[in-house]
């Protein structure tokens, strides 16, 4: 299960990005809203096959498959993130903020979100924002415990 959004191609992409923004859906629904005209059997295999990479889940309801996303399209970006993060700069998310704003990719207004975001998460035991793009470790490389301490 590859479980990596970038790894998709451009339907199955645009196939998720419609549950994410539509929620629990029927492979109909899907049909309709896509931006070509495509069989039902080709919507199907798409959902299923996003279905194996882990992407979605289904229920049924009176044999109709109703498809939902797995992960929400926020972590689903933390995933993407923290891959170019261990890609490009050896797993430090200080060094790609650093790059963020260095480029003027972050204005002032994000980077007080951010530390507001990161401040929290701290305060709340680590499981928030810091923790979702690190995989529970901070900028030191090292996980926290219960308390929020980090481990040697």
């Amino acid at each position: 299960m590859s479980h990596n959004v970038s790894d998709l191609g451009n339907l199955e992409r645009e196939v998720l990005h419609l549950v994410w923004q539509n929620g629990p859906s029927t492979a109909d629904w899907v049909q309709k809203a896509l931006s070509r005209p495509l069989k039902e059997s080709t919507v199907r295999t798409v959902l299923k096959r996003l279905e194996e990479k882990g992407h979605l889940t289904h229920t049924v309801d009176n044999r109709t498959f109703i498809y939902k996303a797995a992960d929400t399209r926020g972590r689903a970006a933390a995933r993407a993130v923290k891959r170019i993060v261990d890609r490009f700069c050896n797993g430090s998310v200080e060094e790609v903020l650093t790059g963020l704003v260095d480029t003027k990719i972050l204005d002032r207004r994000e980077l007080q979100r951010l530390a507001e975001k990161i401040a929290k998460a701290k305060s709340g035991g680590g499981h928030g924002a810091e923790s979702q793009l690190t995989g529970g470790k901070g900028a030191d490389g090292k996980r926290a415990d219960t308390k929020g301490r980090r481990k040697t």
